[in-house]
């Protein structure tokens, strides 16, 4: 007979985030949407591109863009400093890198603590898988549907 706590977890489904600080916001995506995490070098603006693609960088041979999520959620404008980092998140074929003040790491979270949504808040929730409430109110993590975002982003992109 297994024990107690091992039945326990199997029980109790988790889901795997990586987290990560920008700005006053906590945010989380779902692990298997994020490739890796980079120092952020150089980029090359583009002209005439969205005020939330702050440019291009060279990653791996290929051209990466680069989102300020703090201006597409209209919560901001996020800052490169020496210790900013970018990770580099996927869905399907759309590939970008995301600035990330500071990373958290990874988190397992118990689909049981997310909490939906607020209702009728800012346009930011249409991204948002759900959120974490913390011990306190600086510690909560807000989930975001990366997948969606993504897809989101690049249609704002593409219809300039």
């Amino acid at each position: 007979m297994a024990p107690a706590r091992a039945v326990s977890a199997q029980a109790r489904p988790e889901q795997e985030f990586f987290c990560f600080r920008v700005g006053n916001l906590r945010l989380g995506v779902p692990s298997e949407n994020v490739l890796e995490v980079l120092r952020a070098g150089l980029l090359t603006p583009l002209p005439r591109a969205p005020s939330f693609l702050l440019g291009v960088t060279g990653h791996r041979g290929e051209v990466l863009p680069v989102m300020d999520l703090l201006r597409f959620l209209a919560k901001g404008e996020a800052r490169i400093m020496p210790r900013t980092r970018l990770f580099v998140g996927v869905s399907g074929t759309y590939v970008a890198g995301v600035v990330a003040d500071t990373v958290l790491g990874l988190r397992k979270i118990l689909v049981s603590d997310i909490l939906p949504p607020p209702m009728g808040a800012d346009a930011a929730t249409e991204h948002m898988l759900g959120v974490v409430a913390g011990p306190t109110a600086e510690e909560t993590i807000n989930l975001l549907n990366f997948s969606k975002l993504l897809q989101t982003a690049r249609q704002r992109a593409v219809s300039r």
